[in-house]
């Protein structure tokens, strides 16, 4: 029986009891002088509040106190789970000692509590329940992050958000390019296939290598689009799974209360506003373990190699996204200087293993991350800081009452101002659920590890309002992120992501709120009713709608049929019509579609103004003439008259794309304004299949 069962089915006598040894141990916990008997923080109690002695951890485990025994003793989890082992399989206090004998009686009946004959009951039927149980909240992750990418999984190549397709076709040129690093041994960091001659630093555009390698084979089955829906309902559904294995395991007892907060921090209103576009940003699977690593090491006895552990975690992280990254080292270092301010105490015993295991990961992943840095920063095509157009995205304070768009309560119009755009809801909480995490806040003030969460948690949402702070988009007062922005590293940062820390608090406050309810002093049919009504009320009106899309054109059957081979060579470039731009991307789902076999001009993508490398970011590469008369005919549909001077210039910028062909699809919106321009700059073209095609190669080939 679970611990939950067990709480469910006693008397109201019996959970009074349970709640006075509850408040006992957590007294003890926070005064270990006070305690009668000086054992561990992980003691419990059961049978009506008798002290019961916990099990001895492994030789390893045990040790000086830390912040994170601190933080498990705060948690209501066995300290010993602290050091990395694992608590007993139903999560009960007793596990079994090391050297195979019996563990101490469980309160709540675990694997470690004598049989009725008086024997130790088997461990392993409890192992094989725990399991079952953890693939059954993992399925129903899974099916709700494939309720929320349904509409995709209709038909991926053709279907993309409603609001906006660039994202999601430049994600699909990457997974493309990590099929060329595997098959070709093309250098992963770096590439000339857009934005041809300049190339494009793969470093500075999170070319998620460590998602596109290992999906390699489905990326070549079924093509970079389906790839696309494929990563992102698995990092939903893997980031709720995660965070659920850590909650379960060293933070709360409940599986019921693991499973909220898992829930909440893979399927919050950010990330399925991320969903749309960035499944480098929701891949966060391995966050959870980073934290829960990074509290480990604040008392391992092994610190060398709780470092290298934490040095590959972070080493395959910024492979998936480097700023996520950043927000959880910046988190925990936030987190763990809260916890220190209150128990000020605990840095004696936590900074020897912690610094040698900082060293140790400092040093490991950097030698790792050395050679990608520095193509990173100092490499062709490096930029330092971000474009001017993403700099001060920050959230309105209205936005954390207000539910997200891709929710059941949301509701665009209304959350138009609330944030830079619809890929960046950030916050976006509602008011119930706001309110309830205010309220789970002055519930349990006492516990240390809340009052750390809080601080954490608020010090993160400040910081996401950005350099102005507004309420319903009326500019308040100066924000604080004014004064960190041009700070190295951070001066890359996007402001109103730091909400997404605030989201993960939210939602581990909702596991703690969903443990601590089994000890109120409630009748157990009474305490069921308001928990279940108090997650309705805090969860329903932010609960995940699958994402709203629009179709995009296919990809022309003259790519598609490999009809472009006969005109494109090795060093040639195919211009798509539009040239590819933040706002025009169907020429890199293109390339994208034959696993970038061909080169473009321009695409989607950050680069140094003006192709200088150092220079602050920007979106795209250097302006093009051709480039921006295109655009301006496919917006407005208008031909212009073009003098002999555009036409020079036009043709010099084809010969620096070494252009072979120019490709316009017949359906192309305002396609025949565009034929129109494109023969004044060329000359006429021919239809072939469903494109427009004009052969310059002639052209290209002559010297300026």
């Amino acid at each position: 029986m679970t611990p939950a069962e067990t709480r469910a089915e006693s008397s109201p006598e019996s959970d009074a009891a349970a709640a006075s040894a509850s408040d006992a141990a957590a007294a003890s916990a926070s005064d270990p002088a006070a305690r009668p008997d000086g054992g561990d923080a992980g003691d419990r109690t059961s049978n009506g509040g008798a002290p019961v002695p916990a099990t001895r951890a492994p030789a390893e485990a045990t040790g000086p106190s830390g912040a994170a025994a601190e933080v498990a003793a705060a948690a209501g989890t066995p300290s010993k789970t602290v050091a990395g082992t694992s608590p007993a399989a139903d999560g009960g206090a007793g596990a079994p000692a090391a050297d195979g004998g019996a563990g101490a009686p469980a309160a709540d009946g675990g694997a470690g509590a004598p049989a009725a004959d008086g024997g130790a009951a088997p461990a392993r039927p409890r192992r094989w329940a725990r399991r079952r149980q953890d693939l059954v909240v993992f399925g129903l992750f899974l099916l709700a992050a494939v309720w929320v990418t349904s509409q995709i999984w209709v038909d991926p190549a053709g279907r993309v958000a409603s609001l906006y397709s660039s994202d999601p076709a430049q994600v699909q040129f990457f997974l493309a390019h990590s099929v060329r690093v595997v098959l070709h041994g093309e250098f992963p960091f770096f590439t000339e296939q857009f934005n041809y001659p300049d190339g494009v630093n793969l470093m500075a555009n999170t070319a998620i290598l460590a998602l596109g390698i290992p999906m390699v084979p489905v990326t070549l089955l079924f093509g970079p689009a389906v790839t696309f829906v494929v990563l992102v309902t698995l990092a939903l559904a893997g980031t709720a799974s995660a965070w659920y294995f850590v909650l379960s395991r060293h933070v709360v007892r409940s599986p019921l209360a693991a499973a909220v907060g898992g829930w909440f921090c893979g399927f919050s209103p950010a990330m399925l506003s991320h969903a749309n576009w960035h499944p480098n940003i929701i891949s966060q699977f391995l966050l959870p373990f980073i934290v829960w690593r990074v509290l480990v090491i604040t008392r391992s006895r092994r610190p060398w190699r709780d470092g290298l552990v934490l040095a590959l975690l972070v080493t395959v992280q910024a492979f998936i996204n480097e700023e996520i990254l950043l927000f959880t080292a910046l988190a925990c270092g936030v987190f763990l200087l809260a916890v220190l301010a209150q128990r000020p105490a605990l840095w004696s015993a936590a900074w020897r293993p912690l610094a040698k295991a900082l060293a140790t990961c400092a040093v490991v992943a950097g030698t790792l991350l050395a050679y990608p840095l520095y193509i990173q920063f100092a490499g062709p095509m490096a930029y330092h800081g971000l474009s001017d157009a993403v700099r001060d995205y920050g959230n309105d304070i209205a936005a954390f009452f207000a539910p997200g768009s891709p929710t059941l309560g949301g509701n665009e119009r209304a959350n138009v101002n609330l944030a830079p755009n619809y890929s960046e809801e950030n916050a976006f909480f509602g008011w119930s659920l706001s309110l309830i995490a205010v309220g789970i806040v002055a519930w349990l003030r006492r516990e240390l590890l809340v009052r750390a969460l809080a601080v954490t948690g608020v010090f993160f949402a400040v910081l996401s309002l950005g350099e102005r702070v507004s309420w319903w988009d009326r500019e308040l007062v100066t924000g604080p992120w004014e004064w960190l922005v041009r700070l190295p590293l951070l001066d890359a940062v996007v402001p109103t992501r730091f909400g997404l820390i605030t989201g993960v608090v939210v939602g581990i406050l909702l596991a703690l709120a969903v443990e601590r309810s089994r000890a109120l002093p409630v009748e157990p049919r009474t305490l069921r009713t308001l928990t279940v009504a108090g997650l309705v009320l805090a969860l329903l009106p932010i609960a995940p709608m699958p994402l709203k899309v629009t179709s995009r054109p296919p990809v022309p059957d003259f790519i598609t049929a490999d009809r472009w081979r006969g005109y494109v060579g090795p060093d040639q470039t195919l211009v798509p019509i539009p040239v590819p731009n933040m706002g025009h991307t169907h020429g890199m789902r293109w390339a994208a579609s034959t696993n970038l076999d061909f080169k473009i001009p321009g695409g989607y993508f950050l680069a140094p103004r003006n192709g200088n490398t150092g220079d602050p970011g920007r979106f795209g590469g250097r302006p093009s003439g051709v480039g921006q008369l295109l655009e301006e005919v496919a917006s407005t549909g208008r031909t212009p008259e073009l003098d002999d001077r555009q036409r020079r210039r036009s043709l010099d910028e084809l010969r620096h794309w070494r252009a072979a062909i120019l490709v316009l699809p017949v359906d192309q919106h305002h396609a025949e304004p565009l034929r129109r321009t494109v023969e004044q700059l060329v000359g006429p073209g021919r239809r072939e299949l469903d494109v427009w095609v004009w052969d310059v190669r002639a052209l290209t080939d002559q010297p300026a």
